[in-house]
């Protein structure tokens, strides 16, 4: 079996080299989908700050091309619905969080497009839509094996239950067209999602501040934050989500907000909060993700067994030091990214994991053995072969590991083995266990209750058969994975193989780092 024990970090990073130039064939939509080049217009000269409103905003307009962003940056999936919309006649722009990333010259999650078209004109523009979603309906549009979502002016009209009173005026000079894509982007979340791209123009319309905000690293709510996340308490997650993935501070105002509202994500349905967690641990920036939630107090509402590790090891609000937990999550996101997200069923394994080792230290070649053993498939003869031979120092430092000992015989490290995989699925059932959720902080009189449990019993079945090999034997069928290529579009997918792939991966970087890591036993 080959196995690699070397962390790569797998996360692309865009270059641009060439100015934005656009094709000028036109684009004829029908079933079939091959031309998808944007159509340009000629760059706008009316450049540059064009008024202000009562709270000091710039109203801008900015050239896409001089700001890096290019037609290949743009997905595309999305550039066939852009296109398509387009040659109907239709306005349509990209907005919010895939403009700030193509700015910032990350790779967007997703795109989301804006349109003047009814929502009912876009279905009628594409064979493969449908609306969906009654309070905020949109389109889904689906284009190879993608969903564009696309929005309609005419209904994201209203969508904020928030009047602007005195509290906030137009622009000067914002009328026509502006005033109503100035009325779209005040109804977004933050400033920096705030901004709107028209693509055949070469203009980034900015109404909110958004580009000051992105100069300054700061996530800023458009509205005062205590009425935002009042009105959307899911804003706070959201809030989190982005100041880790981009590495932002939160302004005076918005972090005090995040204190003082954080135990209103309480309200959120089960399912949403399972979405946001997501989010946060699934596509690259889980390690920040952790710290800021425990930074500002919704760990201990949303994961409060880890809250009650990181408060028994001492680690301080704003503490600069890792622990095992955020090794783990440090060398998850070193393998995946925004545009190449895991499966969840993967950082619920992890945090199972860790609990296990939190509650019964273990020695770091049985640990070892055990990744090897998950990866693959069963094979616990094996996986404790190759374990016995690792001469690599270990992580001293964590709590989780105890001093090496001299294991005898096979056969005795093959029991340790199969009870610490018992003890990672008794630790998966505590986290879906209200009772003893809501008991995990009792050492803590301060901290504030939560028996959230968002982790549904299916899911966690189908976290448990990842170690359920663990015992039985090889399983029948089972080819363990060779090399270090991830098939991301499987991982995604929850593959067994790819899930128990990267477990192994991320168990092993963290014992045993990969620069301190070059045995021939664990290379591939």
């Amino acid at each position: 079996m080959a196995f690699t024990a070397v962390g790569i970090a797998l996360k692309t990073q865009l270059t641009f080299r060439r100015p934005l130039v656009f094709c000028v064939r036109k684009v004829r939509y029908s079933g079939s989908l091959a031309a998808v080049d944007l159509v340009a217009e000629p760059v706008s000269k009316h450049e540059g700050v064009f008024g202000r409103d009562n709270k000091g905003h710039e109203w801008k307009k900015l050239n896409s091309e001089v700001l890096g962003i290019e037609t290949w940056m743009i997905s595309k999936p999305t550039r066939v619905v852009l296109n398509g919309l387009r040659k109907k006649g239709y306005e349509v722009y990209l907005v919010g969080g895939c403009v700030r990333d193509l700015i910032l010259k990350r790779t967007p999650k997703d795109f989301d497009i804006i349109t003047s078209a009814e929502l009912k004109e876009v279905r009628k523009t594409f064979v493969r839509c449908e609306i969906v979603g009654k309070r905020f309906p949109i389109c889904h549009v689906h284009v190879y094996d993608t969903i564009v979502e696309v929005s309609s002016f005419s209904t994201s009209v209203g969508k904020s239950s928030w009047k602007l009173g005195n509290n906030f005026s137009k622009p000067s000079g914002c009328k026509g067209r502006d005033y109503i894509r100035w009325r779209n982007c005040i109804q977004r979340d933050f400033t920096i999602n705030g901004l709107m791209l028209d693509p055949y123009a070469q203009v980034v319309y900015d109404y909110m501040g958004g580009m000051e905000d992105i100069r300054k690293f700061k996530v800023r709510t458009v509205i005062p934050a205590n009425v935002s996340f009042v009105e959307d308490c899911a804003r706070i997650l959201r809030a989190v989500r982005i100041a880790a993935r981009l590495g932002f501070r939160f302004t005076k105002e918005t972090a005090l907000s995040v204190r003082e509202l954080a135990g209103s994500v309480l309200r959120l349905d089960k399912g949403r909060i399972l979405l946001e967690m997501n989010y946060m641990l699934a596509f690259g920036s889980a390690e920040a993700s952790l710290r800021l939630l425990w930074r500002f107090g919704l760990l201990e509402i949303l994961l409060p067994i880890q809250a009650s590790y990181f408060a028994s090891q001492g680690f301080r609000r704003r503490d600069g030091r890792s622990n095992m937990l955020l090794s783990l999550f440090s060398n998850l996101d070193k393998l995946v990214a925004p545009n190449r997200p895991c499966h969840c069923s993967l950082w619920i394994a992890i945090l199972a994991f860790h609990k296990a080792l939190f509650d019964q230290p273990r020695d770091p070649v049985v640990v070892a053995a055990f990744g090897l053993a998950v990866h693959s498939g069963g094979s616990l003869s094996e996986a404790v072969e190759i374990a016995r031979e690792i001469s690599q120092p270990y992580v001293p430092s964590f709590d989780e590991l105890l001093e090496p000992r001299d294991i005898d015989f096979n056969d005795a490290l093959m029991d340790d083995v199969i009870d610490l995989s018992v003890s990672v699925k008794a630790a998966l059932c505590k986290m879906t266990d209200q009772f003893y959720i809501s008991q995990a902080m009792a050492k803590y009189p301060e901290a504030p209750y939560s028996d959230m449990v968002f982790i549904p019993w299916a899911l966690s079945l189908r976290v448990s058969k990842i170690f359920e090999c663990i015992g039985r034997g090889m399983e029948r069928g089972c080819v363990p994975k060779r090399g270090k290529q991830i098939n991301y579009e499987s991982l995604a997918l929850g593959s067994l193989k790819e899930v128990r792939h990267l477990f192994a991966r991320i168990v092993f970087d963290t014992i045993y780092p990969p620069h301190q890591n070059r045995d021939k036993h664990i290379a591939t």
